[in-house]
């Protein structure tokens, strides 16, 4: 099979021949839509373009996993790991329970898809059918030194990450300029430091989407969904992997 596709690596910022870990198969992920409101052009833009990339990628001969999550929790309105879930302030705005307001939403995104003719993922997993995977990764980032416990919350220490790991690798910033761009915001008393984010918040009792976990009652946050589901999916090293959030 002649592979005549190139992609851009984000690591070494070039341009390389496209060459699968274990040809003829390719896994290939993609955030899927937070679905709180309806779609908009602009999303319909990122699934569209891989889209194409899937159907060359089949059109080339491989034999494709795609993978296209739906976040259905842990995305919150504020910056600062703070405030409520979108889905469930969407719920409180409308009267209705959070799942009926994921329903209504995801049904949506899946008309406008059929209406671009944009195929279907080979698995579209839920962020809130996930939970235990959510959980049991936290746990690990804990036990590696990479994560603490404050509150029944956890936040990912981002410093001591970048001891030995090239923390924003990917995106080419540096600590120093991410800390030098960090606004000061509200809710940020739990942190060791503002660069820290949240992998599990507590959630106090109006919260409408809540789970037991080992830190107490509470939700995940949305920076840990995706790594849980591709990796379940897809396993630990990736051969084509891309990360949009709207």
């Amino acid at each position: 099979m002649e592979n005549s596709l190139s992609v851009y690596n984000s690591l070494t910022k070039k341009k390389e021949l496209f060459e699968p870990l274990s040809p003829p198969f390719v896994g290939m992920y993609v955030c899927g839509p937070t679905v709180y409101s309806d779609v908009h052009l602009g999303n319909v833009r990122t699934f569209l373009t891989f889209d194409v990339i899937y159907r060359y990628l089949i059109h080339l001969g491989y034999k494709v996993r795609y993978v296209r999550n739906i976040t259905d929790v842990g995305h919150l309105t504020g910056d600062s790991d703070d405030g409520e879930d979108k889905i469930a302030k969407k719920a409180k705005l409308d009267n209705l329970e959070p799942m009926e307001v994921v329903q209504k939403y995801t049904n949506g995104f899946r008309d406008v898809m059929r209406i671009f003719n944009i195929l279907p993922p080979s698995i579209e997993p839920t962020a809130t059918g996930h939970i235990i995977e959510q959980i049991e990764m936290i746990e690990q980032i804990i036990a590696n030194g990479f994560a603490y416990e404050v509150n029944g919350s956890v936040y990912f220490d981002v410093k001591k990450f970048n001891e030995k790991h090239g923390y924003g690798d990917l995106s080419g910033r540096k600590i120093d300029e991410l800390i030098s761009n960090t606004r000061s915001l509200d809710g940020q008393d739990e942190k060791r430091d503002s660069l820290d984010f949240a992998l599990w918040k507590n959630a106090d009792p109006s919260h409408l989407m809540k789970w037991p976990s080992p830190w107490g009652i509470g939700f995940p946050g949305w920076h840990l969904e995706c790594s849980a589901m591709s990796t379940k999916y897809l396993g630990t090293t990736l051969t084509f992997t891309v990360v949009e959030w709207i």
